[in-house]
């Protein structure tokens, strides 16, 4: 039966059920992760659309125990994540760039030519390291270290701890919407933001149980209880709730504290955003209902083009045993 929807979109794909399949926009294109294959499909500039597949280590049912014990299984699935996505957004930039840019790309510059000529390759390897490292460290210093720096200039909200936990949350709620606001103002950005849009409604419409059709897949709601961008806002949550329990109130002590408590953070919000993408329930519906209106900002409605590039990056991702894509 899987072989008759790779083969013929039009065919149902099966009951109406949860999928494992998850994926992410790429510029102009959509990476889709199955149980067993991953897949990215990306429209190239002369229109046709670009597929690579991949097999996926330890998928379905044989997956090692760190990607089976509850919180560790979300540390790794969070870094690795972030691993083949940022692999797979180079590589769908590199697709973008025709065959004269290519060329140039491959003349070095002023800068690089001089880097060759006075450091060695291991140097700078070394320097690009640092560069990715500072890239990190900028990161945790604006959601992790500001708000708590900013909150601890105001000396009534550091008086109580539940007090000064709740605001620097909130001060990084505000500041990680600011962001994602101003971005999606962006041409590019919202270009990109269509894709994502264009891959939540093609998972939607095959956990809908519908043929992968572009009339299909339009009808159906971009809003996703699995989105990274719920995933981002519950971690930014749930750090309120554990950073109640830190005694101190100096930033510098909080901040570190923040960083060790990271992985607990990071694996909570992993099993509640499993669980809400899982559930029908009430209380499923609860824990998603605010990452689904963020998604409001980070989804935008696709065009036919884009959703048939959503479509060609699901198809290799749907196991050949239907069972397997059931949670």
């Amino acid at each position: 039966m899987s072989e008759e929807i790779k083969q013929n979109p039009d065919a149902c794909p099966m009951n109406p059920h949860k999928s494992k399949i998850g994926g992410q926009a790429l510029i102009e294109g959509v990476m889709m992760k199955g149980a067993y294959k991953g897949a990215m499909a990306c429209r190239l500039p002369d229109g046709s659309i670009d597929v690579e597949t991949w097999d996926l280590k330890g998928g379905g049912k044989n997956k090692p125990w760190y990607r089976k014990v509850p919180l560790v299984r979300g540390c790794y699935s969070f870094v690795f994540s972030m691993i083949d996505g940022y692999k797979c957004l180079m590589k769908s930039a590199e697709k973008q760039m025709t065959e004269e840019e290519l060329e140039q790309e491959e003349q070095p510059s002023k800068f690089e030519a001089w880097l060759d000529a006075h450091f060695s390759e291991k140097t700078v390897e070394a320097i690009m390291m640092i560069g990715m490292v500072l890239g990190v460290v900028l990161s945790l210093a604006l959601f992790l270290f500001l708000p708590k720096w900013v909150v601890g200039l105001i000396k009534p909200l550091t008086a109580n701890r539940v007090i000064q936990s709740f605001s620097e949350g909130i001060l990084k709620i505000i500041i990680f919407i600011g962001y994602m606001a101003v971005t999606s103002m962006m041409k590019d950005i919202r270009r990109t933001y269509e894709y994502h849009g264009a891959e939540h409604k093609t998972i939607a419409c095959l956990e809908a149980g519908l043929p992968l059709t572009v009339e299909n897949v339009q009808k159906q709601i971009r809003l996703h209880p699995r989105c990274g961008t719920s995933f981002i806002f519950l971690t930014l949550f749930i750090s309120i709730l554990v950073m109640c329990l830190v005694p101190f109130t100096i930033p510098w002590q909080r901040f570190l504290c923040s960083l060790c408590l990271l992985p607990i953070t990071v694996g909570c919000s992993f099993e509640c955003i499993q669980f809400a993408g899982r559930s029908n329930g009430a209380v499923a519906k609860f824990i998603s209902w605010p990452g689904l209106q963020l998604q409001r900002i980070t989804t935008k409605e696709p065009d036919a083009s884009q959703i048939e590039v959503a479509i060609e990056a699901m198809k290799p991702c749907i196991p050949e045993n239907l069972e397997d894509d059931l949670w």
